[in-house]
């Protein structure tokens, strides 16, 4: 588990530790992870990569499994809090919906690197996963959640669907448009895809008229 200090954002200088060092050994491994493969990395390519010492690695992660979890929760992080700001600007459940979309896919397709870690190395491991969802994972979908049940109660969205089958369906149409996108041999914007995608899930929602 990482340490509090760097859990909280507080970096003690007289320990070698900054703040600037930790955020391009984040950076530096997502692109070696995605280069290499997680387990055909090491930490001397990371840390060249970082432009530090190999000794200045351990300052901050005990090992490999500890950057690549470090790497993903600070990107899912930084991904939340631009969602929930963002999305507290929009009254519309619908709208909310597509702005969510919008920066899932901005997101990766920004980042080509990320999206292939997060995508494929990150998912080989069950223990990755099972604690990446249980600690981040759930915020994503609780966030879904929250706005399919808005829209219920302003009678937009039917009542009788499932908020929690709809957030993972919400998801997972994301998800496999990502892998698509890397998939791909066709150079294309991957957040121009979210209002179609959008738009087949209100389908399903939306009430009749």
């Amino acid at each position: 588990m990482q340490r509090v200090e760097e859990q909280n954002g507080k970096f003690d200088a007289s320990s070698g530790r900054s703040p600037e060092k930790h955020h391009r050994i984040l950076q530096a491994a997502i692109e070696v992870f995605a280069e290499n493969g997680y387990f055909n990395s090491r930490i001397s390519d990371i840390a060249k990569k970082a432009e530090v010492a190999d000794g200045t690695i351990y300052l901050y992660f005990k090992n490999k499994e500890q950057i690549l979890m470090a790497a993903i929760d600070f990107a899912f992080t930084l991904f939340m809090d631009a969602a929930q700001t963002q999305l507290a600007e929009i009254a519309d459940p619908r709208q909310r919906l597509r702005r969510l979309a919008a920066l899932h896919l901005e997101s990766l397709g920004a980042n080509r690197g990320l999206a292939m870690v997060f995508q494929t190395e990150f998912r080989q491991s069950a223990k990755f996963l099972a604690q990446f969802s249980h600690h981040r994972l759930i915020a994503y979908f609780d966030l879904v959640r929250s706005i399919v049940r808005d829209g219920q109660m302003a009678g937009q969205f039917r009542r009788e669907v499932s908020d929690k089958i709809a957030a993972n369906c919400f998801f997972g149409a994301l998800d496999a448009m990502v892998t698509s996108w890397l998939l791909s041999e066709r150079d294309y914007k991957l957040g121009d895809a979210a209002d179609a995608i959008v738009d087949v899930i209100l389908t399903g929602m939306e009430t009749r008229k």
